[in-house]
């Protein structure tokens, strides 16, 4: 191997050298931003287990009636698809952005009208760049979001329901099953089903001023805890994700280091032989 040849592969190795350091310390700070959304996503389910408990007791009346148990026929759905804000997270964006576009057709199959809520900055590039009804963007808001912005998020979407603007809501995001599994996961949050969950020992509740206007009124906070704990939950999934494609990425780039070095290694011990070599021979010839 000529020098100038042995100095690329110089250059090659400090370049991997530099490029692992950067995936090395992208993985621990996914590694801990996946540690602190772990601990926001379990802090909330208590509350929203008690509020959908709550919610079952009420409709358990056969008497029951709400037009958030309502189904109509889907002329519109709306789906509020969570993706990431960055890249870098293996197939982590494509995933849900293809289940989101799955269920997108699907109802246009059916005659139904799809309108888009792309939380993440990849969910909403990915559905500005195609033919869909983009009606809200929300961009970079999962890292920091809380309560307070996601009721705003909940009172958007009910006032909509209302009106009529669609008759069903799904959501679509990725749960975090382990720091080595994220999965895709599709959920209709509008109109409320799966109600079927009654105490064995149902308490005589008397409702004031009715049963269905205390169901309606905790509605916004059933929605709520659905958003956030999908947003945080799809948050953890996307950096447990980039920890694991910033841990590979570090792996492959140690190896490559091994085999440039052991290249280099070898073209240095053979220049060196053939020096040897060469003053040898003229030692011999004089």
């Amino acid at each position: 191997m000529a020098a100038s040849n042995m100095k690329d592969v110089k250059r090659r190795i400090k370049s991997v050298e530099s490029t692992m350091q950067i995936t090395k310390a992208m993985q621990l700070v996914a590694s801990s931003k996946m540690r602190r959304a772990k601990e926001r996503a379990e802090a909330i389910h208590p509350f929203f287990e008690n509020v959908f408990k709550v919610m079952c007791e009420i409709s358990s009346d056969s008497d029951f009636k709400s037009v958030f148990t309502k189904k109509k026929f889907r002329n519109a759905s709306l789906i509020v698809v969570i993706a990431g804000d960055r890249g870098l997270a293996g197939g982590f964006n494509s995933n849900v952005l293809k289940m989101a576009e799955a269920k997108a057709s699907e109802i246009k199959r059916s005659g139904g009208e799809v309108k888009i809520m792309a939380i993440g900055k990849k969910a909403v590039e990915f559905f500005e760049k195609r033919d869909y009804d983009l009606t809200d963007k929300y961009p970079h808001i999962a890292e920091g979001i809380d309560i307070t912005e996601t009721i705003d998020l909940a009172d958007n979407i009910i006032h909509r329901f209302k009106v009529g603007e669609f008759d069903s809501v799904e959501l679509i995001y990725t749960t975090f099953v382990s720091a080595m599994t994220q999965e895709p996961n599709e959920l209709r949050i509008l109109p409320v089903e799966n109600l079927n969950h009654v105490p064995e020992k149902k308490a005589v509740t008397i409702y004031d001023p009715s049963p269905e206007e205390v169901f309606d009124g905790i509605i916004p906070q059933y929605i709520c805890g659905m958003l956030y704990s999908a947003i945080v939950d799809s948050y953890a999934a996307e950096q447990a994700a980039r920890r694991t494609a910033m841990e590979s990425a570090s792996d492959n780039a140690s190896e490559m280091i091994d085999q440039l070095s052991l290249l280099y290694n070898r073209a240095r011990q053979a220049q060196i032989t053939q020096e040897i070599t060469e003053i040898s021979s003229a030692s011999i010839n004089n």
